[in-house]
């Protein structure tokens, strides 16, 4: 499996506290069955986001655990107007893997109604913006329909792997198998914090997932996807989301749409 959303840099934000920790908690990764890891600090107003020191420490990673696991680097980007600003000039430098794909983290409280025209200001510049956990988000816990539009500009949806178990609350859990049900998912991350309440535990989800909608589900969503992603690369065929898109043919399907939108 593939973690593309990983909080596994020492000393960073709010992730693993010195190299030891980190050491520890890649290792419980790959006992879990990860093979690649997208190392992703926060970008906010709480913890300066530096290229250059997260490259140093994830190579001091490296040195301890070998070739077990493969490291990339990424960034949780949060919507500030900094930020905002800084990508748009900056196109790879949150990016993870320095290529197109951004996981982009919203606030608990406020969704600006402008937030469109932001993701279409990204893909513009070549950034395809990864929206991450809105199962856990308040305000998308009342309302998830504004996602048909950003997903309609070519934003793709990642969902927190414990919210399936019931860890972020039972909103969280109802709404992550409903995006699900839907097909509004394109990747499963951990979202791992640290080895006590954040482990970095996906073979649960997986196992869940291919239960109810079939190991061919489950494998593109913890490996098919977040590879494509980790690699640079366009996702496959996906299935088509549950009222996203205005249709255009009697066939029920706009010809052509799903592969502009996955760049085939």
């Amino acid at each position: 499996m593939i973690d593309i959303h990983h909080h596994l840099l020492f000393a960073t934000d709010d992730g693993p506290k010195d190299i030891g920790s980190s050491v520890a908690q890649a290792e419980v990764a790959v006992a879990e069955g990860i093979t690649h890891i997208a190392c992703t600090p926060h970008a906010n107003d709480m913890w300066e986001f530096n290229p250059e020191k997260n490259r140093e420490k994830l190579e001091a990673i490296r040195e301890r655990i070998g070739d077990s696991v493969t490291l990339g680097l990424g960034c949780d980007f949060h919507l500030s107007y900094e930020n905002i600003e800084d990508a748009l000039k900056h196109p790879t430098k949150f990016t993870i893997n320095e290529g197109k794909y951004l996981l982009v983290e919203f606030a608990e409280f406020m969704i600006p109604q402008s937030i469109g025209d932001t993701f279409y200001e990204f893909t513009v510049r070549g950034i395809r913006p990864i929206i991450t956990h809105p199962e856990r988000n308040p305000i998308l816990q009342k309302d998830h329909r504004r996602m048909a539009e950003w997903m309609r500009s070519g934003c793709l949806v990642q969902i927190t792997a414990s919210s399936l178990g019931g860890r972020f609350g039972r909103r969280a859990q109802g709404l992550a198998w409903e995006l699900l049900e839907k097909n509004w998912v394109h990747f499963v991350a951990t979202d791992a914090h640290n080895l006590e309440g954040r482990r970095p535990s996906m073979r649960p989800a997986y196992e869940g997932i291919a239960r109810k909608f079939g190991e061919g589900t489950a494998e593109r969503l913890f490996v098919e996807n977040p590879r494509a992603a980790f690699e640079n690369r366009p996702l496959g065929d996906q299935p088509e989301p549950e009222g996203v898109y205005v249709y255009e043919d009697d066939a029920g399907r706009r010809p052509g749409l799903m592969s502009k939108l996955f760049g085939k």
